[in-house]
């Protein structure tokens, strides 16, 4: 981790080091529809206007004091991903938790997300990442993410370290931890310390460096219209539009354009934040690190600030316009019928395997059974899986964990031979239980034809760490 110059530091590098902004303000040209800055929360995400399609979107409708849909979102526990960068590469100091405390609907139709201090002044918060990793416009159409989210309620000495964001990120990094900025990075909405600015921000290519300017990234800022960006909900919104060329990336705040990026300042590395699966999207609250700690010109959190001030999202959306069919649902497909072979596209159940070692197969609190005690070199093996002509862009897999802090481990994707690399892996940790499910997806290499699919388990500690009920893949 590259650290930020401490008078010149900006948002996000995936969560690593921090680049330079100026605070400057911008001319802004305004959308067709304006969002109403109120304090409450919509009853429901708002349609779509004419000519886009919903095609995702979470209005934190549950019930107070619990947590966001399992089939939604993956709460991001510890200090970092397994084998990841410490402190999420940011130099940020808290540690996230999935306790209803950190992370949780209140019950009027906003999530909270609170960073809170203890006793002997440790901070916790909250992270959650879409299940979904493949949020991308149709070919020669229109992406738009967005979120209604009011900033933690607290500005000056008081707010020294607060870090909120709603981000995206390529879905090659998910299990990855090693390929930014090449993956691309879409910074939606960024605040460090109170301020009332909004930063919006591109990464990309290579670091340090690049056609991104990294780690600074390509970037602007500007203050929320009406009130502060603090005192009222705002509505920020990032489209990403194939539908002119150069293609071009567009940032908005309450309908308001305050920054672009067009394909032409990228050049060939273009291709390669934007010729994969999609993105998956984030909202979390830091405390301390590279871009809050720059801006301050001192380290935070300071003695002065206060904790338990929450991020409050109403709800987070994504949008198409034009081009192609909009993108798939979460929802797995259902189970093939019987047959010589398996449709790899199908809902492939983990205990229908043809043959396993060191798998114990159990009832699931889900129905039917699931595969448990998965622990470090054991596998199961699949036969005649059959991809057809067109590869699967991930596979997703229906996974829990009740392993112990520090227990973690791999579900890996291989075909044909156990002694072949995995063409796909994702990592998991302890999920609330071994039958507290979770759908989680991973990337996989492009594959066609018939084949033997084997799911491998690998781990550095010999605990078990994983059951599985099904798995998919998905083009």
């Amino acid at each position: 981790m590259n650290p930020v110059p401490a008078a010149s530091a900006a948002p996000s590098a995936v969560r690593r080091s921090r680049r330079r902004l100026c605070l400057a303000a911008v001319v802004v040209a305004t959308t067709t529809a304006l969002a109403t800055v109120t304090m409450t929360a919509h009853a429901a995400v708002p349609p779509p206007p004419s000519g886009w399609s919903l095609v995702w979107s979470d209005d934190f409708t549950g019930a107070a004091g619990t947590l966001p849909s399992s089939a939604n979102w993956i709460i991001d526990t510890g200090t970092s991903y397994p084998g990841g960068p410490a402190n999420w590469g940011t130099g940020e100091i808290q540690t996230y938790t999935s306790n209803t405390a950190n992370l949780s609907q209140d019950g009027t139709g906003n999530l909270r997300i609170t960073p809170l201090r203890d006793g002997s002044g440790r901070w916790t918060s909250a992270r959650i990442e879409t299940v979904r990793t493949d949020f991308k416009p149709p070919a020669g159409g229109v992406l738009a993410l967005e979120g209604r989210i009011q900033m933690p309620n607290v500005t000056g000495a008081e707010a020294a370290g607060y870090w909120p964001a709603f981000w995206a990120l390529g879905s090659p990094y998910r299990g990855n931890y090693q390929n930014w900025p090449g993956v691309g990075e879409f910074d939606v909405m960024e605040n460090v310390n109170g301020i009332n600015s909004v930063w919006g921000v591109l990464h990309c290519g290579v670091a340090p460096g690049g056609p991104c300017n990294e780690f600074n990234g390509i970037g602007n800022s500007r203050a929320c219209p009406g009130s502060t960006c603090q005192a009222a909900f705002h509505t920020y919104r990032f489209e990403w539009d194939a539908s002119v060329s150069p293609q071009q990336l567009r940032w908005y705040v309450d309908g308001q354009l305050f920054h672009t990026v067009s394909q032409s300042q990228v050049g060939s590395y273009w291709g390669q934040m934007t010729n994969h699966g999609g993105y998956f999207m984030l909202l979390n609250v830091a405390m301390g690190g590279g871009f809050p700690n720059g801006v301050a010109g001192t380290t935070t959190p300071t003695s002065a600030t206060v904790s338990g001030r929450p991020m409050l999202v109403d709800y987070v959306a994504a949008y198409t316009r034009g081009g192609g069919t909009a993108p798939p649902t979460t929802a797995p497909p259902t189970t093939p019928p019987p047959g010589g072979t398996v449709d790899a596209y199908s809902t492939i159940q983990a205990e229908a395997f043809n043959a396993q070692n060191g798998v114990q197969v159990e009832a699931c609190s889900e129905g039917g059974q699931d595969i448990g005690s998965l622990s470090n070199g054991d596998w199961v093996r699949y036969d005649n899986v059959d991809f057809g002509s067109s590869p699967p862009r991930d596979f997703l897999a229906r996974v829990a964990s009740g392993a112990a802090a520090g227990v973690s481990g791999l579900v890996e994707v291989r075909v044909d031979s156990l002694s072949n690399s995995p063409i796909g892996s994702f990592a998991v940790a302890n999920t609330g239980g071994w039958q507290s499910w979770r759908s989680v997806p991973g990337n996989v290499a492009s594959v066609t034809g018939r084949h033997t699919v084997y799911l491998t388990f690998s781990s550095g500690q010999p605990a078990d760490f994983v059951n599985v009920n099904w798995f998919t893949f998905r083009r």
